[in-house]
């Protein structure tokens, strides 16, 4: 099993910080079924409607995680927390689109519970994971089609280096159609109390399960 581990510049400014994880074996990620079209479509509708009297900001998962991003010395103002940024596209009035079961889940599942999620390719990935903070040297080519420097900013690295964040993912690891095998990685609100951040992880990965099949192990790193 793949190890997530919490490096020391994270716990020292967040002792209570955690990560989820959920590691997937022998999936199949095709085009979403209608069912799951259909209820990510219908979520986004809620929302929409939801946020027209509603700052983003009294979300308490907003919320802490820009204040996470704050003390770690990123402006969230500029490098925004992926769930925000999906929250901002419907607060605007524009949808989300849809890509394949694996991200279209990974999106609902972020605009249901507000954090940041990514999802990886497992087998693009080497060795364990550390979860961390970068500095002028880290950085890799986003799926924004842009190379992103993560200079005080949170984020996944393996022995190849950095290929994850709670802003946006690298094309390294990029979960498509062929990917088979996965991880997918919660970026919980550290004010959330163990035992429901186990649930949140577990009822998100049994779900996710229940789409693509295969084999799953799912827990939170502290």
């Amino acid at each position: 099993m793949t190890n997530i581990t919490l490096a020391p510049s994270i716990k020292e400014h967040y002792p209570e910080f955690k990560m989820g994880y959920a590691i997937y074996h022998n999936i199949v990620v095709e085009k979403s079924p209608q069912m799951v079209r259909g209820r990510f479509q219908f979520y986004q509708e809620t929302m929409m409607m939801d946020l027209e009297e509603t700052d983003l900001i009294s979300f308490s998962a907003v919320s802490e995680w820009r204040s996470i991003f704050k003390k770690f010395g990123a402006d969230p103002a500029r490098y925004r927390p992926s769930s925000e940024s999906l929250l901002r596209r419907l607060k605007k009035g524009s949808t989300i689109p849809l890509v394949h079961s694996a991200v279209d889940i990974n999106n609902l599942l972020s605009l249901q519970y507000k954090i940041p999620l990514g999802i990886y390719d497992l087998d693009q990935i080497e060795g364990d994971i550390t979860i961390d903070i970068g500095d002028k040297n880290t950085f890799y080519a986003g799926l924004n089609g842009r190379e992103v420097s993560f200079t005080n900013k949170i984020h996944s690295i393996d022995q190849k280096g950095a290929f994850g964040s709670p802003i946006v993912d690298s094309k390294r690891t990029a979960v498509t159609e062929n990917t088979t095998n996965a991880i997918q990685l919660f970026y919980l609100q550290p004010s959330l109390p163990l035992s429901e951040c186990k649930k949140l992880v577990d009822a998100s990965a049994e779900m996710f399960h229940q789409i693509h099949g295969g084999q799953v192990e799912s827990g939170v790193s502290i």
